[in-house]
């Protein structure tokens, strides 16, 4: 019974809310409209208080509540996780108000809802460029942050998908081999273009193992005339990568491959 009457009361609120929500909705009070789509932001009603908001920015350009509604909107689509469009309004704002009082704020969550929109690495990666676009602005308008280092952190693992993405295409080129030509310098351009762009990545050893590999394959898979040259770049690039990871889990692979390549070299 009390169980009962719990819902029914939920119920009643959630109808009595729809009421008002309606009657504001039809209401040319704008004051009243702001304080309910405030309320609203609030008691988590984040639908309800965009959708207001959305009216009253236009309207409020130019008045005392321009900016903080500004700022509101965005955020309402933000905590609703419609992070394209807070990101849109985020920027309306930071370029109307760069010295306003939310602009800190605005930055931050601009970019911030674009690394959460962030997709997996397999994935197109504009939303991750435009991610880190916004969190580097951030970063440099406001370095002393205390948001600063949670954007920091958000930028590091951006960088890390974007040469993941690298890593998987470079793997793809050293998988195809030899097939519709030499796929194994593909990986190698591309795996090292990766650590160029990206030398403090967590996925450089990976790359740089990759690089060893193709290039090993290469040189295995080389006609005669060009093996003893190509296995010469393999001990160069075997060098390189112990120099940066001696204590690799792949160092015992690395030293199989150095072996092979020491024996064509040194048979020359």
């Amino acid at each position: 019974m009390i169980k009962r009457l719990t819902i029914i009361l939920a119920l009643a609120c959630v109808l009595m809310g729809c009421g008002e929500y309606n009657k504001v909705m039809k209401s040319t009070d704008l004051e009243y409209k702001y304080a309910y789509a405030k309320k609203a932001f609030e008691n988590k009603r984040y639908a309800q208080a965009y959708t207001i908001l959305s009216e009253l920015v236009p309207i409020f350009r130019g008045t005392p509540n321009a900016e903080e509604s500004l700022y509101l909107l965005g955020m309402s689509y933000y905590e609703n996780k419609d992070y394209i469009n807070s990101g849109a309004q985020f920027k309306i704002y930071y370029q109307r108000y760069p010295r306003g009082q939310y602009a800190e704020l605005a930055r931050f969550y601009s970019g911030y809802g674009f690394y959460l929109d962030s997709p997996e690495s397999q994935l197109d990666q504009t939303e991750t460029l435009r991610a880190m676009e916004e969190l580097q602005a951030f970063l440099d308008y406001f370095p002393t942050s205390d948001k600063a280092s949670i954007a920091q952190s958000a930028l590091f693992e951006l960088q890390d998908k974007l040469v993941l993405k690298e890593l998987q295409n470079a793997t793809l080129y050293y998988n195809l081999g030899n097939y519709m030509g030499n796929n194994y310098e593909s990986a190698v351009i591309t795996a090292q273009n990766a650590i160029k762009e990206y030398p403090y990545s967590k996925y450089k050893e990976e790359l740089e193992m990759l690089v060893l590999r193709s290039r090993f394959k290469e040189a295995s898979e080389s006609v005669p005339e060009k093996k003893v040259e190509r296995f010469r770049t393999v001990i160069d690039e075997y060098y390189s990568f112990i120099n940066d990871f001696p204590d690799s889990k792949m160092r015992k692979e690395a030293d199989n491959i150095f072996k092979i390549a020491s024996k064509h070299v040194n048979a020359d």
